[in-house]
């Protein structure tokens, strides 16, 4: 693997931890309560940052988003500290679907196939 995409994982990782550290312990907006940073994508000079992040009610995934726009110079500032670097990646905020579709596609197959005893295969 490159230096670069070295660099670039490293970064996407501490600003994954970074924020997922803030969330929990120093931001008290209750609006972040439940939310997840599930990946962070950084662009290769560093300069931009995709935070993909959840949150286990669906219903507040609007208000957590809202609250997550407003912390944004916080958790910029946050970052910039960690990573000690010339540019500080601008964090854009994109909510993660991806267990949403998961739970959709869970309850299409309990749907077709709910839990239950297997048919025999019958003897050929």
């Amino acid at each position: 693997m490159s230096a670069p995409r070295q660099r670039q994982r490293r970064a996407n990782e501490a600003i994954r931890e970074v924020i997922g550290a803030a969330l929990l312990t120093e931001l008290a907006d209750p609006r972040l309560q439940m939310v997840t940073i599930t990946s962070v994508e950084t662009s290769p000079d560093l300069g931009r940052a995709k935070v993909y992040w959840t949150v286990l009610d669906p219903k507040k995934a609007d208000a957590a988003g809202a609250a997550l726009e407003s912390a944004r110079g916080v958790l910029q500032g946050r970052v910039a500290r960690v990573l000690k670097s010339r540019q500080t990646p601008h964090l854009v905020f994109v909510l993660d679907e991806l267990q949403d579709h998961a739970r959709r596609l869970t309850a299409l197959i309990d749907e077709v196939a709910p839990d239950g005893p297997l048919p025999e295969d019958e003897p050929s």
